[in-house]
């Protein structure tokens, strides 16, 4: 309480630096600790881990997952050698 008193005796500019001086003590301490406990999680991490806990599926699995497409994929074809001929474009699709 003692501390208190004094405070309050002081001029408010006194004050005000006292408060300003304070927040900033504050918030260095809680930018070091961010800053260390960032370090410590990137030193940590685990990119296989990390992996693994996403969950991805395959992409071989998933691609015979889909329908084959047959018939279809030739008129597709057709269709865009069509219309890239109408565009004046000379390349051949099968090529890609």
């Amino acid at each position: 309480m003692n501390i208190l008193k004094k405070l309050q005796q002081q001029s408010e500019s006194n004050r005000k630096i006292i408060l300003w001086i304070i927040v900033i003590i504050v918030g260095l301490g809680l930018a070091a600790f961010w800053i260390w406990n960032s370090y410590r999680e990137i030193k940590e991490f685990s990119k296989e881990k990390f992996i693994q806990e996403l969950n991805l599926p395959s992409l071989d699995t998933e691609l015979e997952k889909l329908p084959e497409m047959g018939p279809l994929e030739e008129e597709l074809k057709k269709i865009g050698e069509e219309q890239m001929k109408s565009e004046g474009i000379e390349e051949d699709i099968n090529s890609k």
